[in-house]
């Protein structure tokens, strides 16, 4: 077990459950054994009455490092950034009180297309059905609460009150998160854990996930329709979306982007998994906030290949795209629709993109256009002597930081806008929360995020109002010895919803963020801080933190006025507030 994790350490020695000698495992070992299998080497937790005996045979499998998180919200948001980078998650909490407290964090992961193992400690077994009223519950004797708020945002539920059935739950539900992309619930009965029984062999078999196949005659119509489509348009172009991840289809839109030659886009929820350094790459496509140039190339085009796409009403900037769908291919991960015509079932997105690139004619007109077109970014202007910091320039530093062993994280706010102007070198990681975007995920998972990359440093812009929902795991970095580098972005209130509507409850009341974390870091661990005003602050505080403090969790506050925004989330936040505030439509 990972040294850094007080909590495991000392428990470690206080409670760690002996392995069963007769042959078979116990409940608590094997789902211990099958998360390292599938690849979860750090589970996030907050310790309840309910999960005491769980949590002492994660820990006891040696493989397994128990990180013990602040509250279940922030340990359910480090579990959907740990399932970022590892392709898996996985957090434990307690009944009811717990379950509900970390059900926003799950729907997060469940929108974002994460499959995170969320486990419950849950109800001694033989209460259920004896009409009696438990703690941590609403006063009633139905257990069923916690389940059925669940059932909406996971793909499958388990409650596992009995041995008997308890192997086949647990694998049926791990596995089913695995093949469907989404979170899965596990509740497991308080009592059950340390009780061997014949199904759970002390070595699990390894899962095998048979892998999915292409109808094969439905592959060849959709490629033959949509080589049909392309083959004839003048200029067409690629845009990639969040889906492409879920698809496990990075390699194949490359394949694709590489045959065909069309200028290829990244719509603003895929950043990161299209690779920026390309040479057919163009920017982000997000319609009148798109990168310059690109938003051009993409709505002139009179074809359009969209891959794993999201359109809602952020991504389109408040259905305002100019997309036209006789132009449009939507590729899905396991559908294709072509235009107005036909739309081509269980044909995954892999095997037709690799399919399509063998099909393709080279076309580069767009690209072509796109050169001619093109004018490099403009300078900021010189700033006056002692002026506040801009945030352009905050971020002007910030790219030159960027490298392949770093990764970025953009909360919720204007750093969605600012932090998409930011050019990824190639294997630079990019991680946002867009479809649900909750203020204060970021400090989560840049906590599970951080645990899961330990080859990538990780740089995090997070606002002041999102920093004050969730700012206590910053004590859970620390004690994990990260090294991660956060902007904390202090305007003095929540920017985004200032530009959407603005009111004088989007004005908080301002914090000594530095001397928080000062007083987080309470002289335990590696933690340095920062406050900024002027660009030479900056500068010299980048340059310590990739320095001196290059081994320490950096925290860096950066004080900028309260009007300072992305000129993109000036013009997001108009057409958003005019889609919520159309009027009904007649009746």
């Amino acid at each position: 077990m990972d040294g850094n994790n007080a909590m495991g350490s000392t428990a470690n020695s206080a409670s760690v459950p002996a392995r069963s000698s007769c042959g078979v495992e116990t409940l608590g070992g094997h789902l211990a054994r099958r998360l390292v299998q599938i690849g979860v080497k750090d589970v996030f937790s907050v310790p309840g009455d309910f999960n005491l005996t769980l949590l002492d045979h994660l820990i006891a499998e040696p493989e397994l490092n128990l990180i013990g998180c602040c509250n279940e919200l922030n340990a359910g948001y480090a579990a959907d950034g740990y399932a970022r980078s590892k392709g898996v998650g996985a957090c434990v909490v307690t009944f009811t009180v717990g379950g509900l407290s970390v059900l926003n964090a799950i729907a997060g992961a469940y929108s974002e297309n994460l499959p995170v193992i969320c486990i419950v400690g849950g109800p001694n077994s033989n209460d259920y059905g004896t009409n009696r009223i438990l703690h941590h519950t609403i006063g009633l004797p139905d257990f069923s609460q916690e389940l059925r708020c669940f059932q909406t945002v996971t793909c499958t539920q388990a409650v596992v009150n009995n041995l008997d059935d308890a192997h086949e739950l647990i694998d049926t539900a791990i596995s089913t998160a695995l093949k469907e992309s989404k979170p899965a619930y596990i509740s497991i009965g308080c009592n059950l854990p340390g009780i061997p029984h014949p199904t759970f062999a002390r070595e699990p078999v390894p899962f095998y996930l048979a892998p999915k196949v292409s109808n094969q005659l439905g592959l060849e119509a959709a490629v033959e329709a949509a080589a049909e489509f392309l083959n004839k348009s003048v200029k067409p172009v690629i845009v990639g979306g969040p889906k492409v991840r879920v698809a496990k289809a990075q390699k194949a839109f490359v394949e694709l982007a590489d045959a065909c030659g069309y200028p290829m886009a990244v719509m603003p929820s895929g950043k990161g998994l299209v690779p920026e350094h390309h040479p057919s790459f163009i920017g982000t496509y997000w319609g009148a906030v798109s990168s310059s140039f690109c938003g051009e190339i993409v709505e002139s085009a009179d074809a359009y290949v969209f891959v794993g796409p999201i359109f809602n009403d952020y991504s389109s900037v408040g259905y305002s795209l100019l997309i036209k769908k006789e132009k449009l291919i939507v590729v899905e991960p396991n559908r294709v629709t072509i235009g107005n015509g036909p739309s081509f079932g269980w044909v995954f997105m892999t095997d037709f993109l690799s399919a399509l690139a063998k099909k393709l004619k080279k076309n580069s007109t767009a690209l072509e256009n796109h050169h001619r077109i093109y004018v490099p970014p403009g300078v900021a202007l010189k700033r006056e002597k002692d002026e506040l910091l801009r945030v352009n320039i905050l971020f002007k530093h910030i790219q030159e930081m960027l490298s392949g062993s770093t990764a970025v994280i953009a909360e919720t706010g204007d750093s969605w806008f600012n932090c998409q102007k930011l050019h990824l070198p190639e294997n630079c990681g990019f991680e946002f929360q867009m479809q649900y975007g909750s203020i204060g995920w970021s400090v989560g998972a840049t906590l599970g995020y951080a645990q899961a990359a330990k080859d990538k440093r990780i740089i995090a812009c997070i606002g002041d109002g999102s920093f004050q929902v969730t700012a206590q795991d910053i004590s859970t970095m620390i004690r994990c010895a990260q090294k991660s580098i956060i902007f904390l972005i202090n305007n003095g209130g929540y920017t985004i919803e200032v530009e959407i509507h603005d009111g004088p409850y989007n004005v908080i009341k301002n914090w000594d963020y530095t001397g928080l974390v000062n007083a987080i870091h309470n002289g335990e661990g590696k933690c340095w801080t920062a406050k900024v005003k002027t660009e030479e602050d900056l500068t010299e505080a980048i340059a310590t933190a990739t320095t001196t403090h290059k081994d320490s969790l950096c925290f860096i506050e950066v004080f900028v006025h309260k009007d300072d925004t992305s000129k993109e989330l000036l013009e997001w936040g108009s057409r958003v507030s005019a889609a919520n505030s159309r009027p009904p439509n007649p009746q």
